[in-house]
């Protein structure tokens, strides 16, 4: 069971955390979770430059420790990059020391201040101890590519039906995403920029 658009009460209660960017321009920004991971994430860049889109990664440590190359192609094509932890550790069963050691670990070869929590968990101790060298991203439309009940076609309406100007869009080029990734991704850019959307990366804010 997931939230496909972050309710109001979340929001408020984690005002500090970046949900959406606020713009009356037509600008998506999507992101992408878990990776790098040969097998999806060489084909995500490639669609991502059929349609002149920057995007932003959210990588896990050890996948970049085991990728590298393909972790400097993100960069080397104009991407941004975040930290999502070393090992993808869930914040709420995650002690604050281990939690915060995992994420220097990640910070070691990720080398980004924009920091997403895995499975958007994490405890406000946690939040209080990076606060002051990250800033965390979390997301307004949660794609549900991930979940293998999520059918592509509702993957694609989740998107298409819940995204406006500044959201904040949550892939993942993982392999259990593949399927509804590759059914949705390209859909999506084309919708969008067919209305005169642009797609581009987060910065610090």
């Amino acid at each position: 069971m997931y939230l496909v658009k972050s309710s109001y009460f979340i929001k408020k209660y984690y005002s500090n955390f970046i949900w959406k960017i606020p713009t009356a321009e037509k600008i998506i920004y999507l992101t992408f979770d878990d990776g790098p991971t040969p097998e999806i994430t060489e084909w995500t860049l490639t669609t991502l430059k059929k349609f002149n889109a920057k995007a932003t990664f959210f990588c896990i440590g050890n996948n970049v420790s085991k990728h590298p190359i393909i972790f400097n192609k993100i960069m080397r094509e104009g991407h941004a990059v975040g930290n999502h932890t070393h090992h993808h550790l869930n914040g709420w069963h995650t002690n604050n020391e281990t939690y915060l050691t995992n994420i220097k670990k990640c910070e070691e070869v990720v080398k980004s201040k924009l920091f997403r929590p895995p499975y958007g968990r994490i405890k406000k101790s946690q939040y209080e101890l990076i606060k002051n060298d990250y800033q965390v991203i979390m997301w307004d439309v949660l794609s549900g590519d991930f979940d293998p009940k999520t059918s592509p076609e509702k993957c694609l309406n989740n998107v298409i039906h819940n995204t406006t100007e500044g959201s904040i869009v949550v892939f993942h080029d993982s392999m259990k995403a593949t399927d509804n990734l590759k059914f949705t991704l390209p859909k999506i850019l084309a919708h969008f920029a067919e209305q005169g959307y642009r797609f581009d990366k987060l910065e610090l804010y």
